[in-house]
């Protein structure tokens, strides 16, 4: 589906589940009322900005990571950016975040658990774990997909920052790419906190659209091979996708109440547009723009487009392109 008027209608290819408000918002109301984080200094030699490492424990016994700076001695209480790394990858090397404190923003990157960083998973699911994450508990139901938990390590970690007596609690914004675009859009989507949100990409999303499609880029490939595997006549896959659905971002976009500036590759064959679409055309938010690059495809967008989510997000002025 490529056609631009058929996609500014696309909505996905399931509706959002009746209880779905109700499932996250009690799994909100299951987490503590105040969360223990430890927030340890770490001494690089920065002259301008703090850093530190912050760890708490999710839930399901998972061990949360993130990377934060923050500028040294500022003016008053600090906006923050919270930024969610691609699928099976990391958060981004303490020098590539530096661009943010020299704004006067805050800048905290979470090691989503179980993948390359230092977040740790800890737990146990039953069926299909040889690969991927997207599957993992789906067997089971809503309640035991691992991808709930980490939704709840966003918005636990967004509630841990909010509360520090340094940061701007009215200034706080999501950010990232492909699983981290998904992850932003969590966290507007779960924590009202968040005051704007910028998703480059996102993935996680019209689950249905990606089985249909027999996408087998390395992110959905878990999808295809649990099909091939462990259900080739597709008996369970109303199940699995009816239980996917808890987590599928196009059914968490009419919670986005903020603003959102969100980028699109249409030759992406990994998170192809239709599914970035219909993310798109439910969000809750009036205050919405959606970029689209019709050369680019699931790949590093490193010109201009990171300088114009860096605008958006700090208030910058940096020149987009030469005059």
């Amino acid at each position: 589906m490529q056609d631009i008027q058929q996609l500014e209608q696309y909505l996905g290819q399931r509706e959002v589940p009746a209880d779905f408000d109700e499932f996250w918002e009690q799994n909100l109301q299951k987490l503590p009322a105040s969360f223990h984080a430890d927030l340890i200094p770490k001494d690089f030699g920065f002259q301008n900005v703090n850093a530190y490492e912050l760890v708490f424990e999710g839930t399901n016994h998972g061990t949360v990571y993130s990377r934060c700076l923050f500028p040294k001695n500022p003016a008053g209480p600090v906006p923050v950016v919270f930024y969610f790394h691609g699928y099976m990858g990391q958060s981004p090397d303490w020098s590539e975040l530096l661009k943010y404190p020299a704004s006067g923003f805050g800048i905290v990157a979470m090691d989503v658990r179980g993948q390359s960083g230092y977040s740790q998973d800890n737990a146990s699911f039953n069926g299909n774990t040889v690969l991927g994450h997207i599957i993992r508990g789906a067997e089971d139901g809503p309640e035991h997909l691992f991808y709930k938990h980490i939704y709840l390590d966003v918005y636990s970690l967004v509630e841990i920052v909010a509360g520090f007596d340094f940061v701007d609690e009215g200034r706080l914004y999501s950010y990232g790419g492909s699983q981290g675009g998904a992850l932003s859009l969590v966290a507007a989507a779960l924590n009202p906190k968040i005051k704007f949100n910028v998703a480059i990409y996102p993935f996680l999303s019209d689950f249905k659209y990606v089985v249909d499609s027999h996408n087998e880029s390395e992110p959905y490939m878990e999808l295809i091979r649990y099909f091939k595997f462990h259900d080739p006549f597709h008996k369970k896959e109303e199940q699995i996708l009816r239980t996917l659905d808890y987590i599928d971002i196009k059914n968490m976009a009419h919670r986005v109440q903020c603003p959102v500036r969100m980028i699109t590759g249409m030759m992406d064959d990994v998170c192809m547009p239709a599914t970035q679409f219909a993310i798109y055309n439910r969000l809750g938010t009036a205050d919405k723009q959606h970029f689209l690059l019709p050369e680019y495809g699931h790949e590093p967008m490193n010109v201009h487009v990171d300088d114009q989510a860096y605008n958006w997000l700090c208030h910058t002025k940096i020149q987009i392109g030469k005059d």
